[in-house]
């Protein structure tokens, strides 16, 4: 069939001028630097950085279409019998590293992949998003999800469910047994609809971002802290990066493909830290993060579904 890349394209590129123009109304200090780059065999893509903010201390938003004659493993490695295709993958991806411990970090994404083979053309969407508070607010939390579903009820009555659960289950740090945050969506292999549902569908959640993420801030980003929230910052942003290096498929796909590096790795927070056999303090600020990283049905527990 026929795949509409071009209207794609356009919704991504106009997305990420959306959320940036969104952050920097927010942010006193610092603005986003763009490089515009070449993919070594198909494409490129728009990178966008802000660092060393008041607000907002290290963050992305990444346009990339790049196309290569073959899927490499992180791609297939669930879908084996696309190996040796060819491909295109266009979307917009996004992490946000506030300065303030009490202002979550974010991260969304949507995308288009296409793969072509024997005259076959295989086409899915995937994204999400998801918070990682590190001082969570259950108001927050009820928040974050109240969009979460509003994005999906559109799409059916399960959609929520289905992709909450499926983000719950991906953003989890096995060797740690907890989760990288509180979740919200995540979605693959999304072609069951048909083309122009399922576009619709990556549109709502792409749409739904800002209206999930800006509130928190605003609620947040002048809430008083000090050296001791900071640290214990920096040593959940190592969890952070323990889950992007060790289990993010999108960090392997971008680095598998021959990507650019520095607009791969800029999930990575600013700073991060690591000390061994670290405990919070029973009943600490500190200590009520951990019942936070477990699945939850929080919109039930809310009283909202």
């Amino acid at each position: 069939m026929e795949v509409a890349i071009e209207p794609v394209r356009t919704y991504l590129l106009d997305l990420q001028d959306r959320i940036c123009q969104a952050l920097e109304a927010l942010e006193p200090k610092a603005r986003f630097l763009e490089e515009v780059w070449r993919y070594r065999e198909e494409g490129g893509g728009r990178t966008r950085v802000i660092e060393g903010g008041e607000l907002f201390e290290k963050g992305g938003v990444n346009f990339s279409h790049i196309g290569g004659a073959e899927l490499p493993a992180a791609a297939t490695e669930r879908r084996p019998e696309l190996s040796g295709c060819r491909f295109q993958a266009l979307g917009v991806s996004l992490v946000i590293h506030p300065q303030n411990p009490y202002v979550p970090t974010s991260h969304a994404n949507v995308r288009l992949f296409i793969a072509e083979k024997d005259g076959e053309t295989i086409w899915w969407f995937g994204g999400g998003f998801d918070l990682t508070p590190y001082y969570p607010f259950w108001e927050d939390v009820v928040h974050w999800h109240r969009q979460a579903l509003s994005a999906c009820q559109p799409f059916g009555e399960e959609v929520y469910h289905r992709f909450k659960r499926w983000c719950d289950q991906y953003f989890f740090l096995h060797h740690r047994g907890e989760t990288r945050g509180v979740g919200g969506l995540f979605f693959d292999d999304l072609n069951e609809w048909g083309f122009d549902r399922c576009f619709a569908f990556l549109r709502s959640v792409g749409d739904h971002y800002l209206p999930a993420y800006l509130p928190i801030v605003e609620r947040r980003k002048d809430h008083p802290y000090g050296e001791r929230e900071r640290e214990f910052q920096a040593f959940r942003r190592g969890r952070y990066v323990e889950f992007n290096l060790l289990y993010d498929r999108g960090t392997r796909f971008g680095l598998q493909s021959g990507g650019r590096t520095e607009s791969i790795l800029m999930s990575m927070p600013p700073t991060a830290r690591w000390s061994y056999s670290w405990r919070p303090e029973p009943g600490s600020k500190e200590a009520e993060l951990w019942d936070y990283l477990k699945p939850r049905d929080w919109l039930k527990e809310a009283g909202v579904l």
